[in-house]
């Protein structure tokens, strides 16, 4: 089933961007438009604007844009329909929705037909857990020994799958699901050549794993049989086409509100630790679920807090799984600290033992920054060996040149050089020398540079220097293109000259007078044909139409090119009675010098491309003439628009 047009325009005339967005962050207004710090990266100032008016944000910091509808999807994770839904829900609108023909229904988003199947299979898991005999005397035992009460079973949606070899497959076949649906959601698998199918998670206690916005999108489970053999303790759903571990954390749908009020996250190893956690009332809590922490993890924490404290096992080998993802947290701005328990405790067991309110004055007083905590376990391993010591520290410098705040490196530079006592010039040079050669890899056939303390380089010189490269080089005529695409988007609709043409838009005279123009662009080409398409349809579409339009990279262009960080104050205009004229007022100028520069930046290339050809010439004489006409000819074209718009040309 699909939302049909009229309620979908009907919710989002509803929900308001403010309101919308107001229900995850602290929202201030400032003039026509409200200002908070950005949901979607770690901010202390904010740069995350609200435009009531325009029905849109835009974070000038990461650079995240949308509508209220674009904000729920990315803040919960949701795909369009589901956003919508989840809107409508929130208002009380009734969700009208049309029949799909035979070829919509045979295309049905995978995605979503995997999510009623794994919907299905957590409440068989439940059922058999509360309602089953099997499951009341052999799983049910299991979660009460851990302490979890009947509440906490509810909230994590904990179940069990019963003993027999395919009792989850009959059920779900009975309920009319096709097996091709039960294998690509991860339920059943191959036991043998012959291909027989059976249930994936035999006589095993059942962790529903959820997405953001609370899905169910894979199981994890444990055994109970304590004498199995050749059978792996813990079992996980394989990947599929809405589950990827690595961009996976355990608990986020029950932690990220409470993540996001106590602006800290706590990350665990195991599911256990999570729910116990939770139960105690330590509710902003997520587990990576015994895989190493990832870049896509780290990123869903920054979502709502810029804050994480690691809470790993006592023993050495969970003290070396926690220092691995160190420096991915690091590196992605994230301020980190590292809680380490007494020998053979882990946060389950720890928190059981003493409470919760103990156990919150416990991390308290033993979180350390991962630097400190560095030092302090790597002046035990070292001892007295120089040698050790050495590349040890080297070891904490390397994680503290992944930190991209150039204060807060200087900082673990000073500290870290009064832990070791050794002077912060000697652990300056040897994190430049860490950058030096990053960026020495980075530029192929380039010769080593060497550094001293005595000729240290500009640290913030050399993060510039990365961070400016551009992901992808963009056309020459990339500018004027956008400037086009930015008044057809924005002005669009408006007379060009209401005195001297009464009635014909800008979108008209653009059109016309682009119609022998080939962009090279693919965004504002594709930009421009949906102009084209409705301008032959006889609508004019003003900037609603691409602001709230369902491609993500054409709103997000929309918002970039209406949205404004800073505008100029009314009272300073007044009190200097100055009169700045706006785009609006002065639009066939705007544009008809704008479609002159992109002429020119075309016949620039035109006019470069047969000099280059004229250079390497070899051939017919004839053939030479025809290349000098042509640059005469572009050399001129040159020339009047140069004088045109005002400009100066080599000769």
């Amino acid at each position: 089933m699909r939302i049909d047009p009229e309620t979908v325009e009907r919710i989002k005339q509803t929900a308001a961007v403010a309101d919308v967005i107001g229900d995850y962050v602290t929202i201030k207004k400032k003039g026509a438009n409200y200002w908070a710090c950005c949901p979607f990266h770690g901010e202390k100032t904010p740069s995350f604007s609200i435009s009531p008016s325009k029905g849109i944000y835009k974070c000038f910091g990461c650079g995240k844009a949308g509508d209220s509808v674009r904000f729920i999807m990315d803040i919960e994770g949701l795909g369009y329909g589901e956003a919508l839904r989840h809107l409508a829900k929130k208002y009380g609108i009734d969700i009208q929705e049309e029949e799909m023909t035979d070829d919509q229904l045979q295309r049905q988003n995978e995605r979503e037909s995997l999510l009623i199947m794994l919907e299905f299979a957590k409440e068989f898991f439940k059922k058999q857990l509360l309602d089953s005999e099997e499951g009341r005397s052999i799983a049910l035992p299991y979660f009460k020994e851990r302490g979890f009460s009947d509440a906490t079973i509810q909230a994590f949606d904990l179940g069990y799958s019963p003993e027999g070899w395919d009792v989850f497959l009959k059920t779900a076949l009975k309920q009319g699901f096709s097996q091709e649906i039960i294998e690509r959601a991860g339920l059943v698998t191959n036991k043998n050549d012959e291909g027989k199918v059976y249930d994936r998670f035999r006589n095993r206690v059942i962790f529903p794993i959820h997405s953001v916005a609370g899905k169910v999108i894979a199981f994890g489970a444990r055994i109970l049989k304590s004498d199995a053999k050749n059978q792996a303790k813990y079992l996980n759903s394989p990947e599929t086409e809405v589950y990827h571990k690595s961009a996976v954390l355990y608990g986020i749908a029950q932690a990220k509100n409470e993540i996001r009020q106590k602006d800290v996250c706590y990350l665990v190893e195991g599911y256990t630790d999570v729910i116990s956690l939770h139960q105690a009332g330590i509710k902003n809590v997520v587990a990576s679920s015994g895989t190493s922490l990832t870049i896509e993890q780290i990123k869903l924490i920054a979502r709502f807090t810029n804050h994480v404290t690691v809470l790993y096992d006592g023993d050495s080998a969970g003290i070396k799984a926690a220092l691995r993802g160190m420096d991915l947290i690091l590196e992605e701005g994230l301020q980190v600290n590292l809680v380490v328990f007494p020998e053979g405790q882990d946060p389950d067991s720890y928190v059981r033992s003493i409470g919760s309110e103990a156990f919150i004055e416990y991390i308290q007083k033993e979180a350390r920054d991962v630097i400190s905590f560095q030092a302090n376990l790597f002046m035990k391993e070292a001892g007295d060996d120089p040698f050790k010591k050495a590349e040890l520290i080297k070891e904490m410098v390397q994680s503290i040149s992944k930190i991209p705040d150039a204060i807060q490196r200087s900082l673990f530079i000073q500290k870290t050089s009064q832990m070791m006592r050794l002077e912060e010039d000697v652990l300056l040079a040897e994190m430049n020398k860490i950058h030096l050669k990053k960026m020495n890899q980075r530029s192929a056939g380039s010769a080593p540079q060497s550094i001293s303390p005595q000729n240290e380089v500009d640290m913030n010189a050399l993060f510039a220097a990365e961070e400016e490269a551009p992901a992808e080089v963009q056309s020459l005529a990339f500018y004027q293109e956008s400037e086009c695409i930015r008044l057809l988007v924005n002005f669009g609709h408006l007379e060009v000259d209401p005195e001297k043409a009464p009635g014909h838009t800008l979108m008209e005279y653009l059109l016309h007078e682009l119609e022998d123009v080939k962009f090279q662009t693919p965004l504002f080409i594709e930009i421009l044909g949906i102009c084209q398409q409705e301008f032959a349809s006889k609508r004019v579409p003003g900037p609603e139409f691409y602001l709230h339009h369902g491609n993500e990279e054409i709103q997000r262009f929309a918002i970039d090119v209406s949205s404004d960080k800073h505008t100029l104050s009314s009272v300073w205009k007044d009190r200097h009675e100055i009169r700045v004229r706006e785009d609006h007022e002065m639009l066939e100028d705007l544009a008809y010098k704008n479609v002159l520069r992109l002429r020119k930046v075309y016949n620039d290339q035109q006019l470069q491309d047969v000099m280059e050809r004229m250079e390497k010439y070899a051939g017919d004489r004839n053939d030479m003439n025809d290349l000098l006409l042509e640059f005469i000819t572009l050399k001129e074209i040159q020339k009047n628009i140069s004088q045109e718009l005002g400009t100066v040309i080599e000769k």
